[in-house]
């Protein structure tokens, strides 16, 4: 695993390379306000309670976890003081606490507080209830100290801690409503407003307690030296490539590939992320037309992955067709049962889904135009499907209604979303029974509960490569390929890291 975690690592410092964006040595300067475009806005701002990028990218910069990912995407203390200390064979999880965190309500950071947060973590969050099932108690040991016990192995346990989606964060223990209400964390900036379609506003937290030492990706020191963050929301991605042309924002999320080239003299400089991740179409297996899994084997038989990524992404500079769940050069690429992968033939699909028992109901597809390239896939896919005689309902919302809408069962067939490549495949979606989607057969059941409790690297590959396999018996999705990932930052953005969560601690305007 650490080999992958490398190759990651390599990858994020070959992008800054590539762009010219190596780290500055000029002393850091305070002050000013950084504006941030955003495909659009926030579901909410409770990191628990959705798994949407654009949630993580702001609220990390107000709430924290227990730890996080360093250089090399290691695992490395944040609120924690340390690793913890693992025992019982794998069972047992004490975490010792830093003891300089206040919130920023001006409260000390305790044990009590740790164990409130863990404990409505797993009760609201998908990655929370993920981890809930493997759990048998969260207790305090002191005010320093909270100890984690579980039913069995759970080898995921620390990065879904570290994850910023479907966030562990730690939040005082009296404001831990159902629904955040106020938004108090440790962070190095504090929330100061949100007018709904316009801006969040996040202020400096001059009463913030680094880690000392150096910055280490997301972990390590963190800085707040700009006295401001405002994230505006910009669903038009045409909008958002001339705002970064003219230099209009300090950082532009999220740009469709084929403005790059036209960032080379522009006011900004590009940020390209290679590899990033991989465009997904996630199935609904709990009800509506696509329920049964012979249906679905013939969506995926309709389906010309190439034409989708070649849509969304023009050159292949920016994409490659590939059907394993990593890539080539990380250690969970695996071929197998991708020769169902990106073999279009709708004549033999129609006859497929007609023999599997489908029958003209509507099949509603949930798309974005705010990721761009989600649109333009979703579009390829439509009429594919409609030529293997599938009935299409192509439904375009705007992100954060799609959010919203996905995880009611009742509502659609097929989404479109994307994640990065994560550190620990247990992160991904696909893992997780109640992450919308709701995969949940005894096949998969049971790989899963053994990839998680297994601590041999060789095996966890292996098991992994089964569970592929399963992927594309079951298809509960389908991986369209892999992409790489271009924003735009100010020429005197400095300290900037390409990362796949943007992050504006240790950031200064020059």
């Amino acid at each position: 695993m650490q080999k992958r975690f490398l190759k990651l690592g390599a990858a994020v410092l070959a992008s800054i390379l590539a762009t010219g964006l190596a780290l500055p040595a000029q002393a850091q300067k305070a002050g000013g306000v950084l504006n941030i475009a955003t495909i659009g806005e926030p579901p909410t701002l409770d990191p628990m309670a959705s798994t949407a990028d654009l949630v993580g990218i702001i609220s990390q910069h107000i709430f924290e976890t227990l730890y996080t990912f360093g250089d090399g995407w290691k695992l490395t203390p944040l609120l924690a003081a340390e690793l913890p200390a693992i025992t019982d064979g794998g069972k047992t999880y004490t975490i010792k606490l830093r003891q300089d965190v206040t919130f920023h309500d001006g409260s000390a950071m305790t044990a009590a507080d740790v164990v409130a947060s863990l404990k409505r973590w797993s009760e609201i969050a998908v990655r929370g209830k993920q981890a809930a099932a493997q759990i048998d108690s969260i207790t305090a040991s002191g005010n320093d100290s909270v100890v984690i016990k579980l039913k069995e192995p759970f080898a995921p346990l620390l990065s879904l801690l570290a994850f910023n989606n479907s966030a562990a964060v730690i939040l005082p223990a009296s404001k831990q409503p159902a629904q955040l209400t106020e938004f108090v964390g440790t962070g190095p900036y504090k929330f100061k407003e949100r007018q709904p379609d316009r801006y969040v506003v996040l202020t400096k937290n001059d009463k913030y307690a680094s880690r000392s030492g150096n910055a280490d990706f997301y972990g390590g020191a963190r800085k707040p030296y700009v006295d401001e963050l405002r994230f505006v929301p910009v669903p038009n991605a045409n909008t958002r490539v001339e705002a970064a042309i003219a230099g209009q924002y300090q950082f532009v999320d999220s740009l469709p590939v084929e403005a790059y080239p036209r960032l080379k003299d522009a006011k900004s400089d590009g940020v390209l992320i290679k590899p990033f991740g991989w465009p997904i179409m996630f199935f609904n297996t709990k009800q509506g037309s696509l329920a049964n899994p012979a249906v679905r084997r013939a969506v995926l038989a309709s389906l010309s992955f190439s034409d989708m990524m070649e849509a969304a992404f023009g050159s292949k500079d920016f994409y490659e067709v590939d059907g394993s769940l990593y890539p080539k050069g990380f250690v969970y690429h695996s071929m197998a049962g991708t020769e169902a992968y990106n073999k279009p033939d709708p004549a033999k699909a129609k006859k497929a889904a007609a023999d599997a028992g489908y029958k003209g109901e509507p099949v509603r597809i949930l798309t974005s135009m705010q990721y761009e390239f989600h649109y333009k896939m979703a579009a390829v896919a439509g009429e594919y499907l409609k030529q293997a005689g599938f009935k299409v309902d192509m439904q375009v919302v705007d992100w954060a209604t799609l959010t919203q809408r996905r995880n009611d069962p009742a509502l659609w067939e097929i989404y479109f979303t994307h994640s990065p490549f994560l550190p620990e495949p247990a992160l991904n979606n696909m893992m997780n029974n109640n992450a919308p989607g709701w995969w949940a057969t005894p096949e998969k059941d049971k790989l899963v509960a053994a990839f998680n409790t297994e601590s041999d690297a060789a095996k966890r590959v292996a098991i992994l490569a089964d569970l592929q396999k399963l992927m594309y018996t079951e298809v509960p999705l389908a991986k369209v390929g892999n992409f790489n990932a271009v924003g735009a930052k100010a020429k005197n953005l400095q300290g900037f890291v390409p990362s796949p969560w943007p992050f504006f601690w240790n950031t200064w305007l020059d």
